[in-house]
């Protein structure tokens, strides 16, 4: 629920369903512990096999998919995490669990990567042989529970960072397999090692594209920059189309995690409109939620347009109210002036 000033309560919007929402998270979290199981098997597989065969191109792909596991146990946790109740010193609850889980994933990947070049460049200058068809039937069985552990995570992979993150991961490692297959095919007919290596720097440079999408949009979130995909003048007209609203200003729109986007403003509305607070943030909720899915709203309600209501909200450094009475200082606001602070409400 959203409050309007005065201290009235804002109906939650329509189509709000507690229900619905449990109920992905519980999906998600089935699909999340199957695509473990899957991946835990897959690495054990190939690392026992790359150490076999002594195939680097192998161990790299069981890197990969040692990452993936890590991915997938974090993302877990993170959905675990985020699940507790908002509280007096986390308001926010713990949503931005997955966001960090995400950057922890991309960084520890990137990480990897560079281990799996400096091994390549090593083998690259003095090529070792693999034994090939031993190579070939694991990187096979490693495709197939790829392929059925990203399969498991595709349908909520769309708009959840967390879950697109892992997704991404598994279709990575799929590619790499299929790689690695095509390297051992060559091996097995032509004894050209060299190609093991050549993989290998192959699947670490998928590593390195993979991780440096994960880590721009998980720090774009961390640095509360606009969702993509929104506009902010897109949001202001969308809102000036409610009748009533006459202005609107300093809005500063930011995600707290995939699911959750939110949005704080001021309204300028005529004075006449000051008894139909309430339904006119309920219009405005509602046309927020249904066109950008913005579900967590803060707006501020003026009759008098701000003194600097140009473009988003402006966050300044300004001492204590405290130290100012140290001081004998005081602060001066001019009529109209909005600089007050933004007070988010659940």
């Amino acid at each position: 629920m959203n409050r309007e000033p005065g201290g009235g309560v804002v109906p939650l919007l329509p189509g709000y369903n507690m229900h619905a929402e449990t109920h992905l998270d519980q999906s998600i979290t089935g699909r999340f512990k199957y695509a473990i199981f899957l991946t835990a098997a897959t690495l054990i597989a190939e690392l026992v096999g790359g150490i076999w065969t002594n195939s680097l191109a192998l161990l790299s792909d069981a890197a990969h998919v040692f990452l993936d596991l890590f991915a997938l146990l974090l993302s877990l946790g993170a959905i675990k995490l985020a699940s507790y109740p908002a509280s007096e010193t986390r308001t926010f609850g713990w949503h931005r669990m997955e966001v960090f889980a995400s950057f922890i994933n991309g960084s520890t990947i990137f990480l990897i990567a560079v281990i799996i070049c400096y091994e390549a460049l090593g083998r690259i200058a003095q090529p070792e042989e693999v034994k090939s068809l031993p190579m070939l039937l694991i990187a096979g069985v490693g495709l197939i529970t790829n392929l059925f552990a990203a399969g498991a995570l595709h349908s909520h992979s769309h708009d959840d960072l967390n879950v697109r993150s892992a997704f991404l991961h598994l279709v990575g490692d799929a590619a790499a397999s299929v790689g690695v297959i095509v390297g051992g095919i060559i091996m097995y007919f032509t004894n050209w090692y060299l190609i093991d290596a050549l993989i290998s720097v192959g699947i670490g440079f998928l590593i390195f594209w993979g991780s440096w999408r994960v880590m721009r949009e998980s720090t774009h979130i961390l640095l509360e920059g606009v969702p993509r995909g929104i506009e902010v003048s897109q949001v202001e007209a969308a809102i000036l189309e409610v009748d009533g609203v006459e202005e609107v200003h300093h809005v500063n729109i930011w995600t707290i995690c995939s699911h959750i986007i939110a949005l704080s403003g001021h309204v300028v509305v005529p004075p006449t409109f000051r008894g139909e607070h309430g339904g006119m943030l309920r219009k405005i909720e509602e046309r927020l939620f249904e066109r950008f899915h913005i579900s967590h709203t803060t707006l501020q309600l003026e009759s008098t347009r701000c003194t600097d209501a140009q473009g988003a909200k402006q966050f300044r450094h300004r001492p204590r109210a405290s130290s100012l009475a140290h001081a004998h200082a005081h602060a001066h606001h001019p009529h109209g002036s909005c600089s007050g602070h933004h007070h988010h409400s659940h």
